[in-house]
C-alpha cells in the first residue's frame, strides 16, 4: 500500500527537522581559482568565474554590497544540456529541462581505489553491472555518480587538470560504457569529480567524448566537480541538481545536494 503524497512530505520534512535524514552539499565552491577545464590551441576557452564589486556601503550604494557576475556555463559544479554537444545540437537548454529529472535516486559507484593506481582509468559496462549485481538495477530517473577520488585535487587546479605534454590524465568512462548508459539504461544523468563527463583524454576515443557524444544525445545531462560523493551510501539517497534557468544556455553552474540517511555511514 503507497504512502499519499502529504504524508511522504511530512514524512521527509520530519526526518530532516530532527536529524534522521541530512543534507549533503555535493558542489565544489565557486570562485576565480576553481580549476576549470583548458582546452588546446586552437579551441577556445570559456572565462573563469569572477565577481566585480558594483556597490559596497559608498555611494554607489549606501545600504547594500552586490556584484556582477562573470562565469562561463561550463564552470565549477556545472549541469551538461544536452545542446552542449553536437550530437543533440538543437536539444533542450538549461531553461527547457525538465525539473522532474533534475531530482531523483543517487547511485554512487566507488572506483576510487582503481583510480588511485591508474589515473586514464575508464569505467566500463562491467564495472556498472558488478554494481547492480550487489545493489539492485538502476532506477528510472536515477543519476550514476562515479567517485573517483578526484576531489581531493578540487582547490588545486594543476593537479586536477593532471596535464603532461598537452594530454590531461584524469579518469572518465569508455565509449562502450557511455553508449550502454546512454541507450539500455533508464537514468536520466551522469555525475563525475572531475572537470568533464569525459576522461581528460577523451578526444583520443571513438568517438571523441562519448559522455558528451552518447548521454547528452540521448536527452541526459551530465553533472560534474563533484564533492563528498564518499559520504554517500552506494544506493538509498536522493540527488537534487540545480542549474539556472539558462534561456539558450548548454550549461550551467549548479548546486548539487543529497538527502541522505543519517544513520547510513557512506564510502569513506
Amino acid at each position: 500500500m503507497s504512502i499519499p503524497a502529504e504524508t511522504a512530505v511530512e514524512q521527509l520534512l520530519t526526518h530532516l527537522s530532527e536529524g534522521g535524514l541530512r543534507v549533503v552539499d555535493l558542489t565544489n565552491k565557486l570562485s576565480a581559482e576553481t580549476p576549470t577545464l583548458r582546452l588546446p590551441e586552437p579551441y577556445a576557452n570559456l572565462v573563469d568565474f569572477s565577481l566585480e564589486q558594483v556597490s559596497a556601503f559608498d555611494d554607489a550604494g549606501p545600504l547594500w554590497r552586490h556584484h556582477n557576475i562573470h562565469t562561463g556555463e561550463h564552470i565549477g559544479t556545472h549541469l551538461d544540456a544536452p545542446r552542449h554537444w553536437i550530437s543533440n545540437r538543437d536539444g533542450a537548454d538549461t531553461a527547457q529541462l525538465p525539473v522532474g529529472r533534475l531530482i531523483g535516486p543517487a547511485h554512487v559507484l566507488d572506483v576510487s581505489a582503481r583510480v588511485a593506481e591508474d589515473p586514464d582509468f575508464l569505467l566500463e559496462i562491467e564495472d556498472i553491472r558488478a554494481w547492480e549485481a550487489e545493489h539492485g538495477p538502476l532506477r528510472a530517473g536515477g543519476w550514476l555518480l562515479v567517485r573517483s577520488g578526484w576531489e581531493r585535487y578540487a582547490q588545486d587546479r594543476d593537479a586536477f587538470l593532471n596535464t603532461t605534454d598537452g594530454v590531461s590524465h584524469t579518469p572518465g568512462i569508455s565509449a562502450a560504457a557511455a553508449r550502454w548508459l546512454a541507450q539500455e539504461t533508464p537514468i536520466a544523468g551522469y555525475g563525475v569529480e572531475t572537470v568533464g563527463i569525459d576522461a581528460g583524454n577523451g578526444f583520443a576515443l571513438d568517438p571523441p567524448m562519448p559522455a558528451h557524444h552518447f548521454l547528452l544525445g540521448a536527452d541526459k545531462y551530465g553533472v560534474t566537480s563533484l564533492q563528498n560523493l564518499g559520504t554517500l551510501p552506494a544506493s538509498g539517497a536522493l540527488v537534487v541538481v540545480c542549474p539556472l534557468p539558462i534561456v539558450g544556455g548548454t550549461g550551467s553552474p549548479a548546486r548539487v545536494l543529497a538527502i541522505a540517511s543519517s544513520t547510513v555511514e557512506g564510502q569513506s
